[in-house]
């Protein structure tokens, strides 16, 4: 079992989900859908594990909205987790922003693109946090193992591993649901990133395109295949989102999902579901 702050991650326990806008947009927008998110959460009994990005360093074009940056993004964070008392998720994209970032953030996302980058796995690893490292898209799973070892050799064994999705020729991706149950191998919870893995990546030229009618579909056969845990970016209006906004689900879209999802998760683990 991994417990994050209130969350725990066992077969027992409720579904999680990591979900939340791809990044902070202000105090006001993350402060409303971390509150509308909670209480839906809640409602379908699902645990929240909120996310949201202080700084999208790695955006197709220099013209895009990046964030608040890492002072103001992680003081909204913090505001976020004592407003609702939810863990807060965020990534980052160079060591020396793993000790400032761990004193807010419950997890540490290693970008799949800085997967194999090793001063900043073992800076995430000494932070003390719990680490998500993102499969690379242009990785096999089983090489993942090496990313593990680095975050090991700090001490560190709080580890999720996320799959986001294979490179399947230019500006597309391909969901290849053996690297859940290779990935478990290594002795570590796996998480299914649905929305990210049904991006186009720089398919609009400026910027990502995505597929959003698949998130669902594939989350479910994540499930299917041993996921521990979903990650489903999300926003209250995606057409207006400042990030992702062709892949992030609409709140909508997600509660009707987990009331899916919920019963799902059980049924594969074994529980009487209780409709």
């Amino acid at each position: 079992m991994l417990k994050i702050r209130n969350v725990n991650l066992s077969l027992d326990a409720p579904l999680v989900v990591i979900s939340g806008p791809c990044v902070i947009e202000n105090e006001a927008h993350a402060l409303e859908t971390a509150g509308q998110l909670k209480e839906m959460f809640d409602e379908v009994g699902v645990q929240l594990i909120y996310k949201s990005s202080y700084d999208k360093a790695n955006r197709s074009s220099i013209d895009s909205y990046r964030g608040p940056g890492l002072e103001e993004g992680l003081r909204i964070l913090q505001k976020v987790k004592e407003t609702f008392d939810v863990p807060v998720f965020t990534d980052i994209h160079h060591p020396e922003e793993a000790t400032a970032a761990a004193e807010v953030c419950d997890v540490l996302q290693i970008p799949a693109f800085l997967c194999r980058q090793t001063d900043l796995l073992v800076a995430a690893g000494n932070s003390g946090a719990v680490i998500n490292i993102k499969k690379g898209q242009f990785m096999a799973p089983w090489d993942m193992e090496h990313a593990v070892k680095k975050i090991l050799s700090t001490g560190n064994d709080q580890i999720l591993l996320t799959d986001r999705g294979t490179s399947f020729g230019y500006n597309n991706l391909v969901s290849d649901m053996r690297a859940i149950p290779i990935m478990k191998k290594f002795g570590f919870p796996v998480c299914y990133d649905a929305s990210h893995s049904v991006q186009l990546p720089g398919g609009m030229g400026a910027q990502s395109g995505g597929n959003r009618e698949f998130i669902i579909p594939l989350a479910k056969a994540a499930l299917a295949a041993g996921a521990d845990l979903l990650y489903i970016e999300s926003h209250p209006s995606p057409a207006e989102a400042k990030s992702d906004k062709h892949s992030v689900m609409p709140f909508e879209e997600l509660k009707k999902f987990l009331q899916i999802a919920k019963p799902l998760y059980e049924l594969l683990n074994g529980r009487e579901v209780l409709c």
